[in-house]
């Protein structure tokens, strides 16, 4: 009888001790959700907080963390109203439990995927895509006029903004920590470039912009990074946060949480009303539980417009299930662009 393989976070800290593979039964069917066998999954970098013990929505451990799987439904599904067959092809999104080789994901967060759909592209539609989409397409409006901040634009949400953003016809300043990534994020479609290493992101727009400042910042960073692009805000000005990478950093896991703390600073809604500006936070794990035809409208969406070739994942790697410490690591190591894919 065919079991499932599942890659368990058993312990936090290295990649290379953190993970072990463990075989079990295959989920049974389940009302208003649908069994894929995957292809492969995706890495995002709340897995690499999870595996360190730094992401307060992860569970216990022993566990099996993953958003995102590419398969095949096990048996007939109803997906968006319509009755898909068995093996069709699909993007599934699950409240953890990607890593596995069979996932058991809700109904509404299913999206039929065409078969020539890469992996790594089908992937990064589902988490990176669906945030960006979220973000810069409902949480806010872009104009041809705004002048847009993307931290980390070389990473895999961040490509996925740049993307969404460059149809608006606005103007897009990115960071990045690279010669190479500079020039991927220009061809991507960002303006302005910065080497956060060589010069910081807030003296560039002040050098840019003056007291005008930015109309959006889409921050994935946190502490400073946040604090600092609060500040950089024109009048009328949002800040969408999304992450707090800052926290990884090494050190002790509670020390770097009080450092983010104090690095975020301290807001008074006075601020914002004086100045006519907002503070905008998206948790897409919150937004799937509480809010599911928000996820259903947005993979939709994302979809459509791969198929519509408004959009291209970036994908930086791909590895196999053997080699996942090594693609945690690589992610880890801050090398990575685009989308990271676990192939089975």
């Amino acid at each position: 009888m065919e079991k499932q393989q599942s890659y368990y976070i058993t312990k936090h800290g290295s990649a290379q001790k953190a993970f072990e593979l463990r075989e079990e039964d295959i989920p049974s069917k389940k009302t208003g959700f649908i069994r894929v066998k995957t292809e492969g999954f995706g890495i995002n970098f709340a897995d690499i907080m999870a595996r360190k013990g730094l992401y307060q929505d992860a569970p216990p451990t022993p566990c099996v963390v993953g958003y995102e799987s590419v398969g095949r439904t096990m048996d007939e599904s109803v997906v968006n109203g319509e009755t898909i067959a068995a093996g069709t092809r699909v993007l599934a999104f699950s409240r953890f439990g990607g890593y596995s080789t069979h996932v058991l994901a809700d109904e509404r967060a299913v999206q039929p995927i065409p078969e020539d759909m890469p992996l790594g592209e089908a992937l990064a539609l589902a988490v990176q895509y669906c945030t960006a989409y979220h973000c810069a397409e409902e949480r806010v409006s872009v104009f041809p006029e705004d002048h847009v901040l993307v931290q980390a634009a070389a990473g895999g949400v961040g490509t996925a903004l740049v993307q969404l953003l460059k149809r608006k016809g606005c103007t897009i300043y990115g960071t990045a920590g690279s010669g190479e990534k500079l020039e991927y994020i220009r061809q991507q479609g960002v303006d302005v470039a910065i080497n956060y290493r060589k010069e910081y992101f807030a003296d560039v727009v002040k050098e840019k912009l003056g007291s005008r400042g930015l109309d959006i910042v889409f921050d994935s960073l946190g502490g400073k990074s946040y604090s600092d692009g609060f500040k950089a805000l024109g009048k009328g000005g949002r800040i969408v946060g999304y992450g707090a990478a800052e926290q990884v950093s090494g050190g002790f896991a509670a020390l770097n949480q009080l450092k983010l703390a104090a690095n975020f600073g301290l807001f008074s809604p006075i601020q914002l009303l004086m100045n006519s500006r907002a503070m905008i936070g998206v948790n897409m794990l919150h937004i799937a539980d509480d809010r599911p035809e928000v996820l259903t409208r947005t993979m939709k969406a994302v979809v459509d417009l791969w198929k519509a070739r408004e959009i291209k994942p970036v994908v930086g790697g791909e590895f196999n299930a053997s080699q996942l410490a090594e693609a945690h690591e690589f992610i880890e190591s801050r090398q990575s662009t685009g989308k990271i894919a676990v192939k089975w």
